[in-house]
């Protein structure tokens, strides 16, 4: 199925983007700084909710990863 139609599926392809977007930024911040509006701004915003709740994204992302690993 695709991600849009699956709940969990939507949900690990949406925890993916924040962390990867946050390391992303982390590693060049200019490739996301530079792009704070329009449709590319997603990605900057996705960086921001990353570093800002990075203990909150982190917890999901343990979760997520039980949840695929042992409950499907």
């Amino acid at each position: 199925q695709s991600a849009i139609f699956n709940f969990q599926s939507l949900l690990t392809v949406i925890l993916l983007l924040i962390c990867t977007c946050a390391y992303i930024r982390a590693l060049a911040p200019s490739l996301l700084d530079k792009n704070k509006t329009g449709l590319l701004g997603i990605f900057w915003k996705c960086a921001r909710i990353g570093e800002r709740k990075s203990p909150w994204v982190a917890c999901c992302c343990v979760i997520m990863a039980f949840s695929i690993l042992f409950l499907q």
